[in-house]
C-alpha cells in the first residue's frame, strides 16, 4: 500500500506541470503560461511500494474555457535509466528526498500497472488518503482482451494524444491516454476504458473516459 504524506515538495506538481505541459504535442492551450489546477485523479498501488503512481487531472483556465488534462505521473527516489524523454521535473520531498517525476506513459511500472487496473488485476486508490479505494473510478475491458502477459511495446505522443501500442497474445493493441478529457467521452465499440471524473472551476464534474483500449 501507497503511503501518502502530509507534507511539502519544492518545487510543487503545479509548479513543474506549467512548465512542462506546454512542450506537449497534444497541449491545446493558448497560453505558455498555463493557470493549473488541481481537478482530481486516483492513484494505484506499486505492489513492490517502490514507484509512487498517480493519475492526476488539472485543469487550465488561462484560456476562454478551461481544459482538462489527464497527467499519469510516476514519483521515484531515483532517476529511471532510458526514460530522459519522459522526466517532467525533480523535486525536493519533505520526507522522502529528492524525487524524480516523470510522466508516467514512460513508465513500465505505471504502464504495467494500467494494464492490471484494465484486466481487474489491480484496484483505483484514492488519490489523497492511504489504502482507500477510489469506487468513482470505473475499468471495463472485453472479456479476453487483455491477458496476463499483455505489455507495452512501444509509446507514440502525437497532437491527438498517447497512444500506448500493446502486444498481448500475439495481438496488437492500442491503449489511449486521453490527455484532452471530454465530459461524457465512452468510445462505443472500444475493447475497454477506465471512466473517472473531475471538477472544472465552476464546480461541475463531468465523468469520461480517462484511458480506452482499441483494436490495431
Amino acid at each position: 500500500m501507497a503511503v501518502i504524506h502530509r507534507t511539502t515538495m519544492k518545487p510543487g506538481k503545479l509548479e513543474l506541470l506549467a512548465g512542462w505541459l506546454p512542450t506537449r504535442p497534444w497541449y491545446a492551450g493558448a497560453s505558455a503560461a498555463p493557470d493549473l489546477a488541481r481537478a482530481g485523479g486516483f492513484r494505484i498501488d506499486d505492489p513492490d511500494g517502490e514507484v509512487g503512481i498517480e493519475f492526476m487531472v488539472v485543469t487550465d483556465a488561462s484560456g476562454g474555457e478551461p481544459v482538462a488534462y489527464l497527467v499519469p505521473l510516476t514519483y521515484r527516489g531515483a532517476p529511471l535509466e532510458g526514460a530522459a524523454e519522459g522526466l517532467v521535473g525533480t523535486s525536493e520531498h519533505g520526507v522522502l528526498g529528492t524525487r524524480w517525476i516523470y510522466d508516467g506513459a514512460h513508465d513500465p511500472v505505471l504502464t504495467e500497472r494500467l494494464l492490471a487496473l484494465l484486466r481487474g488485476a489491480a484496484e483505483p486508490q484514492d488519490q489523497n488518503v492511504s489504502g482507500v479505494p477510489d469506487p468513482t473510478v470505473v475499468p471495463e475491458t472485453a472479456e479476453d482482451a487483455l491477458p496476463a502477459g499483455a505489455a507495452v511495446a512501444a509509446v507514440e505522443d502525437g497532437p491527438e494524444g498517447t497512444r500506448l501500442v500493446v502486444e498481448a497474445g500475439g495481438r496488437r493493441l492500442g491503449l489511449e491516454l486521453v490527455r484532452v478529457l471530454e465530459a461524457g467521452r465512452t468510445d462505443p465499440g472500444a475493447l475497454g476504458r477506465v471512466t473517472a471524473g473531475w471538477e472544472l472551476p465552476d464546480g461541475t464534474r463531468p465523468r469520461g473516459a480517462v484511458a480506452v483500449l482499441h483494436e490495431g
